[in-house]
């Protein structure tokens, strides 16, 4: 590559990095692909709160008290990394997408302001009883602290799911001239905050985060019991991880499946990107795909990929029962999202899906048999998939938000013209730039605080190394040396 060659290689890629949409559009996606971590963590693990807190109460048997304190520690952390990471959000709307956040501001600001004033004071106020008020509040209050501190968790997730549906399928509104420009009026609150999205976004969003946190769970709980196997607490947090498993897993699937229809109803371009379905018509199904090339990477279609299709399926479970139904491809739009993204990331999600499942299964057969805790691999395989869950969740995320590309509010604003035309590509360059190294920082002082809760447990059980006082194996998440 000449002089020249290298030069204009160079400037492109300078300005690309330096477009302000680009730039905002990752920022926004790093900041919120780190927020949903701690945001899912949250609303996973409240049924396992609960549930500790109330065995502890109604049996007062330690291993409860144990598990309750440990997880307790992990939510309160989350929680404030959560809140953290999720503050610089909204003001992402003012300073990188001002259009957005005027035009569709009348919609979306009550549900953030419920989400902040309601959901998140409820989390708040009652984790303090949970973390400091198991000798200074009754019984029945502290149980109540725990279910209210879930269902805040809950709650958070509802409102913030409300926009984000709305921005998926708008409805209860219409566009008005507002100051010379055009702006949503809400007509319907009930048809705007309980669009036809809501309800398969919040079930299989809450669903996700449940799975993630069982995986957590179930992997922290195998290392334990790895090191130390006679321990009754964790060998009941493991058999309770697996079990909620067992539940949760399979149901994603038969849910994912019904909420695909739905996809294909109300957003045939994103569907026909998950499946990278370019020529209107019969629809196969991709069980799975492989590239035959470095290109089929960035550009996913059927005749360069080899893949394992079931013929006419897509069209099958696109319209609900007719194999010969015709799917809309995306050679009918004129601007489409980044296909590669959402097709690989809606395969990696589904993948990871089934490996859950099998998870599950072979897990519920060894409670069954009664041989859980004895099973070495099963301990080193749950300890490997313990992030697999919070990775099919990001991807899941990414096929819903890019899958919506080219449009932000989908069907009456673009996300090109949602950016402001003031912010300079250096400007969100530099941000962007300044996002990155903060958001690492916080997600390695995460890890850093799991780390040590489990060190701490360990060394509580007695488990230590006889010199150097160094831990027995590693803990795989966050380094292999210790």
């Amino acid at each position: 590559m000449g002089p020249p060659l290298l030069l204009s290689a160079v400037d492109l890629g300078w300005a690309a990095l330096l477009s302000p949409e680009i730039a905002s559009r990752m920022q926004f996606g790093w900041t919120i692909s780190v927020h949903i971590i701690f945001a899912s963590l949250s609303i996973g693990l409240a049924p396992f709160i609960v549930y500790f807190t109330w065995r502890d109460v109604r049996t007062n048997e330690q291993r409860y008290a144990r598990l309750r304190s440990f997880w307790v520690k992990v939510f309160a952390a989350g929680f404030v990394m959560g809140t953290v990471t999720g503050i610089p959000m909204s003001f992402q709307f003012g300073t990188n997408f001002p259009q957005f956040a005027e035009v569709a501001g009348e919609l979306i600001g009550g549900p953030l302001a419920f989400e902040a004033k309601m959901a998140f004071f409820l989390e708040a106020v009652f984790l303090g009883v949970l973390l400091y008020g198991r000798d200074r509040v009754g019984d029945r209050t502290y149980v109540l602290s725990s279910v209210l501190v879930g269902l805040g968790a809950w709650l958070s997730g509802f409102w913030i799911l409300i926009v984000n549906a709305w921005m998926q399928t708008p409805r209860g509104y219409e566009m008005v001239t507002r100051n010379g420009m055009e702006v949503a009026k809400l007509t319907d609150p009930v048809a705007a905050f309980l669009t036809p999205r809501m309800p398969w976004m919040y079930l299989h969003m809450m669903n996700a985060s449940v799975i993630s946190v069982a995986l957590l769970v179930a992997g922290v709980s195998a290392y334990i019991v790895w090191k130390r196997p006679e321990t009754d607490a964790w060998n009941s947090a493991l058999r309770l991880a697996v079990v909620l498993l067992l539940v949760s897993a399979p149901f994603q699937a038969v849910h994912g499946d019904a909420y695909g229809r739905h996809v294909e109803d109300t957003q045939p371009q994103k569907f026909a990107a998950m499946e990278a379905h370019y020529e209107t018509g019969q629809a196969d199904l991709h069980l799975l795909a492989f590239p035959k090339s470095t290109d089929a990477l960035t550009d996913p279609r059927a005749e360069n990929l080899f893949t394992v299709s079931l013929p006419a399926v897509g069209s099958y479970l696109a319209s609900g029962g007719d194999f010969g139904a015709e799917v809309v491809g995306l050679n009918e739009y004129e601007e489409n999202p980044p296909v590669a993204l959402v097709f690989w990331s809606f395969r990696f999600m589904v993948g990871l899906g089934f490996l859950f499942i099998g998870l599950a299964l072979w897990g519920g057969y060894l409670v069954y048999r009664g041989r859980l805790s004895d099973s070495t691999r099963y301990l080193k395989a749950m300890i490997a998939a313990s992030p697999l869950g919070y990775a099919a969740l990001l991807t899941g995320w990414y096929v819903t938000e890019i899958g919506r590309q080219p449009w932000v509010i989908q069907g009456e604003l673009k996300t090109s013209e949602a950016v402001s035309s003031t912010l300079t590509g250096a400007e969100a360059t530099l941000t962007l730039g300044g996002f990155v190294v903060v958001y690492v920082g916080l997600v390695l002082t995460a890890l850093y605080i799991l780390k040590w809760l489990v060190r701490e447990e360990l060394r509580s059980l007695g488990v230590r190394e006889s010199n150097e006082s160094r831990w027995h194996g590693p803990i795989p998440w966050v380094s292999g040396d210790d």
